[in-house]
């Protein structure tokens, strides 16, 4: 990407806008103020997963900045293109697009975006299940005033959750969590032995996340299956899987690791995955929840994707499962084009590359060696 530095108007750029739902006119109203020689094109996706463009072919050709979640143009088609802002907080199902891996396109995901309301999902399900909430449901559909017949309710004071990756999610995790007595394990690809090792560059709301990484009371790292049998070891209460899947990721906890967990606690480990289905092996998570070597598990992803209806994950009675919802909220929209405003003022300004310092660049930059 060339740099724009006196390129404060954005003049020769052109912003295409699809998103699932209608852009706010605030924010375009804002963009035509910052940017006055910035022409912008707006187009409602009608399906969120949707691959296949709602306008016409030649809408790409002078396009330089993209907003989008899943539509994206070949190189031919769009061959201005300098930058994409994924309104997802991944990027793995691009990593196969020749857009991605063929050229010199810069991609920021909307990484931070789903943290306050995910980390709300997790902590919500698992005070689900320490105060036994499917069960006292069940009971008040058959009208039964009963205090006896479920085991004793448990409270998260002196709790450990490990949190397995330890981006924007789990540090708002962490946040939540903390403010409830647990203790905190992190693990990461890469160790944080240091201060400035353990910070957090990528995007959060105000006042959200662990941006110093000051939460974990213990930090794990490695790429072993020793490394993750030390952090699967370390006496979890609940297992949080926060981690991008990669062909590292996939199947990452089978039943080995649940052996592991299982050998640990004596009241059992809850697992709870915001993350992909894959990173966990279906088969091997039904064994472990059927012969208790787990407590329980929350899931709003799945594999596959999604649940059949006749799929016995259903019907088990120590699962909570939902649609992959735990992302949604209705302030999603207006995060994603908080970070596309702070990127496209930074390219504005010159400033996308990474010029060490307080100045790292691009929000959310995906590196592509490593497809996160």
């Amino acid at each position: 990407m060339a740099k724009n530095t006196g390129n404060k108007t954005l003049k020769g750029h052109k912003l295409l806008m699809v998103m699932p739902w209608k852009q706010p006119a605030e924010f375009l109203e804002q963009l035509a103020l910052e940017f006055p020689d910035l022409k912008v094109a707006a187009h409602v996706q009608p399906e969120w997963d949707q691959r296949h463009p709602p306008f016409p072919e030649d809408e790409w050709k002078d396009v330089t900045l993209l907003l989008t979640f899943t539509i994206l143009p070949t190189p031919e088609q769009a061959p201005k293109l300098e930058f994409v802002q994924l309104m997802s907080a991944g990027a793995n199902h691009v990593l196969e697009q020749p857009i991605f891996k063929d050229t010199e396109v810069k991609f920021c995901t909307a990484n931070g975006v789903h943290g306050p309301q995910i980390a709300e999902w997790i902590i919500g399900t698992y005070l689900a299940f320490q105060h036994r909430f499917p069960q006292y449901q069940t009971l008040q559909s058959q009208h039964k005033w009963d205090r006896s017949s479920l085991p004793l309710l448990d409270d998260c004071t002196s709790k450990t959750v490990g949190i397995l990756g330890y981006g924007a999610i789990g540090r708002q995790t962490a946040r939540l969590a903390s403010a409830l007595g647990m203790r905190i394990h992190a693990f990461t690809l890469h160790p944080r032995a240091t201060p400035e090792s353990r910070r957090d560059t990528s995007w959060s709301a105000a006042g959200m996340g662990d941006p110093a990484g000051a939460f974990p009371a213990a930090w794990y790292s490695g790429s072993s299956k020793e490394d993750l049998h030390s952090f699967l070891s370390s006496g979890l209460d609940l297992l949080v899987i926060s981690t991008p899947l990669t062909p590292n990721t996939r199947y990452l906890l089978s039943g080995e690791e649940f052996d592991v967990l299982a050998k640990v606690k004596k009241e059992k480990t809850i697992i709870s995955n915001i993350a992909r289905g894959p990173v966990i092996n279906t088969p091997d998570l039904v064994e472990a929840l059927r012969e208790k070597k787990i407590r329980g598990a929350a899931l709003d992803v799945t594999d596959p994707e999604p649940l059949p209806a006749g799929h016995e994950l259903w019907d088990m009675e120590n699962v909570i499962i939902t649609p992959h919802v735990s992302g949604a909220s209705s302030r999603y929209h207006e995060r994603a084009l908080v970070i596309l405003r702070e990127n496209m003022q930074l390219i504005a300004a010159g400033l996308e590359e990474d010029q060490g310092g307080e100045n790292s660049g691009l929000v959310n930059l995906v590196d592509k060696e490593k497809g996160y």
